[in-house]
């Protein structure tokens, strides 16, 4: 199911994100690809105001992003989206405004909140990141064993 993310809402429940930063947008971005990547999934995420025309650098295979053209808002681009998509069924709109979840629902999307979507994007990350005892031996571990195996004897473990 494809993402629809009302970005700066998505932004204002980011923990260490402010939306007077100017770098906001592209710090969310940088964590949509990522996120979208690990979890081979499709987004569009939308803004209320931004670069025009600027989108289009910041668009990749992954994830599409928009900027709502004046005067409309972010809430009514994804409103336009949910009604023009042949399958809103099949669209997951991440939001916390009220009216955006309603119109959602009576489209047959799905909805998830922000606070739960961050908590997906960090359990992604989380997952992916090797366990240390998953990343392999050290050096001296496998001249050690080299030394046993080849001595043909049992390594003593104490």
């Amino acid at each position: 199911m494809p993402f629809l993310i009302d970005g700066h809402n998505l932004i204002g429940q980011m923990p260490g994100q402010r939306l007077a930063d100017p770098d906001d947008e592209q710090h969310l971005i940088e964590q949509l690809r990522a996120y979208l990547v690990r979890v081979g999934k499709k987004g569009v995420v939308i803004f209320d105001k931004g670069l025009p025309g600027g989108a289009g650098k910041w668009s990749n295979n992954v994830l599409e992003v928009r900027f709502a053209p004046a005067p409309k808002t972010a809430d009514d681009v994804i409103t336009d989206r949910l009604r023009r998509d042949r399958n809103p069924r099949g669209l997951i709109v991440v939001s916390a405004d009220h009216a955006l979840i309603e119109a959602a629902q009576r489209a047959g999307a799905a909805v998830r909140s922000p606070a739960r979507f961050l908590a997906d994007m960090a359990g992604a990350a989380k997952s992916e990141t090797p366990n240390p005892k998953e990343v392999g031996l050290s050096a001296d571990e496998v001249a050690d064993w080299e030394r046993a195996f080849r001595a043909g004897k049992p390594r003593d473990r104490s």
